[in-house]
């Protein structure tokens, strides 16, 4: 067994382990412990505690972490990590004054995407995935969720999900899968969605089931997309074969995906830019977590989640990147931090318990990830010396980490 202690950490912070997903009073509390210690043994958190305490555990090694603060790592709950190629000319052709439904009607977005990943080797969505994670982690990330959808037929569905598993076996961090075929219906099945919606519950579900190769199973529910309807009918075939709920909705319109998140119910419903009175009191009075993808709204310049008001009402929200080739080409966690204090109007302690412990909730990960508690995983975020919790988000711009732990190992040496 390996030991490892952190002492003289100027702030440990998200020191807590809540049996539900933060809401209320509580997503504004962030246990902190001022001049603590922690020590690490092997992948796990062991102990820790105040620098005052009499008498520190021995360590095969001592970090003095002086001026540095400790957070958990972020939990990023909603990408879309597997994609073949970047797609900066629609880019352009938003600042040119295009809108994301103009652009998907002349065959970009999510289509583009899918006819490119078509395209691509296994290996070679492997190797482009693998080296986007790295990345991520090195930026702060100790667990991800990332969804299929851009294959959009039976093959290059499976090729996805597999990279996706592959991923998760050669990461040293928790990525959970998402099945998320019902993302736009194929050219071939524009004028026959019903055929579409056979072919993902009676050909795809069933292999991909058998071969255990998803956790979630989500549907972009949107006019022009899948209906409730559909999207209810989709959802309920998936949760026949294991797999729970997690929702696109109400990004561009409200057309029933809150009510549709909340009877099934979903673990998560994700986006949440166009949200009514009677969507938000809806959300608040269920289980399920309200996932703000700010960095969407930043990259489309859209009208962004109404955050402050739908923390003041009492639901449970995560914050997540949505990293994606279309809608959001980056998955910089610390960024979406920045976004959620300053364009969603949560305090800085709301939005890092929302990429944190309620992030980790909306990947079933409360249990090894998301919050500083004995036995958790050792997926750590060191600061560079600053002067307050406040300083991170608060200074957008500047990179602020001045290292990573996962399970116990420094990755960034």
């Amino acid at each position: 067994m390996s030991t490892n202690l952190l002492k003289n950490i100027s702030l440990l912070a998200g020191v807590h382990a809540p049996e539900t997903a933060l809401r209320g009073k509580a997503l504004a509390q962030l246990p902190q412990i001022e001049q603590a210690w922690l020590l690490v043994e092997d992948d796990a958190i062991a102990a820790f505690g105040k620098m005052t305490d009499v008498g520190l555990p021995a360590a095969d090694e001592v970090m003095d972490m002086s001026g540095c603060m400790v957070l958990p790592a972020w939990c990023d709950s909603h990408t879309h990590l597997v994609f073949a190629a970047s797609r900066e000319s629609e880019f352009i052709d938003k600042i040119k004054g295009l809108s994301y439904a103009e652009i998907a009607a002349r065959g970009g977005g999510i289509l583009n995407s899918a006819r490119r990943l078509q395209n691509t080797s296994e290996d070679e969505l492997f190797n482009l995935a693998y080296a986007r994670l790295q990345e991520l982690i090195q930026l702060g990330t100790g667990a991800v969720e990332i969804k299929s959808g851009y294959g959009l037929t039976v093959e290059a569905e499976l090729k996805m999900l597999r990279v996706i598993r592959r991923l998760r076996n050669a990461s040293t961090i928790p990525i959970r899968a998402t099945f998320l075929g019902a993302h736009a219906f194929p050219p071939e099945y524009q004028q026959d969605q019903e055929g579409y919606i056979r072919l993902l519950t009676e050909e795809m579900l069933p292999r991909i089931a058998a071969d255990k190769l998803a956790d979630y199973i989500d549907v972009f529910c949107e006019k022009g997309f899948f209906s409730p309807e559909q999207t209810e009918r989709i959802c309920r075939a998936g949760m026949q074969v294991g797999l729970k709920p997690k929702l696109h909705v109400n990004q561009l319109n409200s057309i029933g995906g809150i009510e549709t998140a909340v009877s099934l119910p979903a673990l998560s419903a994700d986006h949440l830019e166009t949200m009514t009175d009677q969507d938000i009191s809806l959300l608040a009075a269920s289980p399920v977590i309200g996932t703000l993808l700010p960095g969407a709204a930043f990259f489309l310049r859209m009208a962004y989640q109404p955050g402050r008001q739908l923390a003041d009402a009492g639901c449970a929200l995560a914050i997540a990147s949505d990293f994606n080739p279309g809608s959001c080409p980056s998955g910089n966690m610390n960024f979406m931090l920045s976004l959620a204090c300053i364009q969603l109007r949560l305090l800085p302690e709301e939005a890092i318990n929302a990429a944190t412990i309620n992030g980790a909730f909306a990947m079933d990960l409360q249990q090894q990830v998301g919050s500083i508690a004995t036995g958790k995983k050792a997926n750590l975020i060191i600061t560079k010396p600053v002067p307050s919790l406040a300083y991170l988000p608060y200074a957008y711009g500047s990179n602020l980490i001045s290292r990573v732990m996962i399970n116990g190992r420094w990755i960034n040496d």
